[in-house]
């Protein structure tokens, strides 16, 4: 196959794959596909798996749906440019007779290594958006997040405070108590900048997010949701508190939201970014984001659908059900009730929960953390390659070394 005539400028490069992927690659092996299919369903049988040309033309055809899916060329670019999109993860698993793509494309010389890293980074690509400090949005995606913190600037009120403790597990309370804990824009900027701490604290192990005053969270401020009135702002704040929330997840400490009394809307959408949650007995978890007229907007459907499943996510969410208790147990929203109502009692119970759980060396800890972590988030062999360096940074240092000294019996 002949390259194009002249060099493809890097801008024009989605262009360029759009009109090749479906004048050189799309049409030719959509037509033997079909021609494969025909032929077996000649021969009376069409196998449920086929040969492996049958399947790579299947492939093929996947591909093609998937690209006359995103419309144009500037959708193909964003799609390029945003390594967590499946199209972009399917188009770089993509070989025809064992030639990688930009080869197939007839991209010339100058711009096959631009088209191989395209391709081809999307593993370090979405292994280094687990790294401290990333976030999910820039302005690539038209998020400009200078411009929101102004935004929230102008909604005061309450305070996001965080207490570092010896032990190295974290104490995040949400201080709001004249507004059940509601997020003013102020409060979600101090969010962001204790993520940041929590991200820069190496010896932290563990997490506990609670609210002041025995309420958990009652979701954003209604003065800031009025003031952001339109579908722009809305996104904008929805951009930033995904990032937010996504970079608190993905902190390398085990974390656990403390629930007393109510969490509803955006509190709700809150404890779902954490490990695990322990409840009260008196205390309810809400997404009333349905009679809001909007859909949660912080990462809180995906994340509730991970950790209740699909089918419950949507009875949960589409019937904006109380969930007290005993029902977030009995569907696995909450780990562990709590007998003690008052708000001391139960966060020392709650810091007994956790030590169980972070007892042990912090480097030792934070690296299952992020095992964890990248197993959720990524593909088998970009966790496994994670999960390599992660070992390459405990073996042999001072707490396998010590462990091994120690000959310990580990049946009792």
């Amino acid at each position: 196959m002949s390259p194009p005539p002249r060099p493809l400028a890097p801008r024009t490069l989605a262009s360029a794959l759009w009109r090749d992927w479906v004048a050189r690659l799309c049409r030719p092996m959509q037509s033997e596909g079909a021609r494969g299919c025909a032929h077996a369903h000649r021969a009376g049988a069409l196998p449920s798996a086929g040969s492996a040309p049958q399947r790579r033309r299947r492939r093929a055809g996947g591909l093609v749906r998937s690209c006359r899916s995103l419309g144009s060329p500037e959708a193909l670019q964003r799609t390029w440019e945003n390594p967590l999109n499946w199209q972009f993860q399917r188009m770089r698993r993509f070989e025809v007779n064992s030639k990688p793509i930009s080869e197939y494309f007839g991209i010339p010389c100058e711009n096959r290594e631009m088209a191989k890293c395209l391709l081809t980074s999307s593993l370090s690509v979405r292994t280094k958006l687990l790294q401290t400090g990333v976030s999910l949005y820039n302005t690539t995606h038209g998020f400009h997040e200078e411009e929101v913190k102004k935004i929230l600037e102008q909604f005061p009120g309450g305070s996001i405070d965080l207490l570092k403790k010896q032990n190295g597990i974290g104490i995040l309370t949400l201080n709001n108590p004249n507004k059940m804990n509601a997020f003013s824009g102020v409060m979600m900027l101090q969010l962001l900048e204790r993520v940041i701490e929590l991200e820069n604290w190496t010896e932290g192990k563990g997490l506990i997010i609670h609210g002041a005053k025995n309420t958990f969270c009652s979701g954003s401020d209604l003065n800031a949701v009025k003031a952001l009135s339109t579908p722009e702002s809305g996104v904008a704040l929805s951009m930033f508190m995904q990032n937010t929330l996504t970079r608190f997840m993905r902190l390398p400490l085990i974390s656990v939201a403390l629930v007393q009394g109510w969490a509803m809307g955006g509190g709700a959408e809150l404890t779902t970014a954490c490990d695990f949650r322990l409840m009260t007995e008196e205390s309810v978890i809400r997404f009333v984001h349905k009679e809001m007229g909007i859909v949660p907007s912080w990462g809180g459907a995906s994340r509730l659908v991970e950790i209740i499943g699909s089918r419950q996510a949507l009875k949960v969410l589409s019937g904006t059900l109380k969930l007290d208790s005993k029902e977030a147990l009995n569907i696995g929203l909450t780990d562990e009730v709590l007998q003690p109502s008052d708000e001391t009692t139960a966060l020392e119970q709650a810091q007994e929960w956790l030590e169980k759980f972070v007892s042990g060396p912090p480097q030792v800890i934070r690296g299952l953390k992020k095992s964890v972590c990248s197993a959720r988030e990524l593909y088998i062999e970009e966790a496994l390659q994670n999960e390599r360096d992660v070992l390459e940074t405990l073996w042999g240092g001072p707490a396998n070394l010590e462990a091994i000294a120690k000959k310990g019996k580990h049946t009792k």
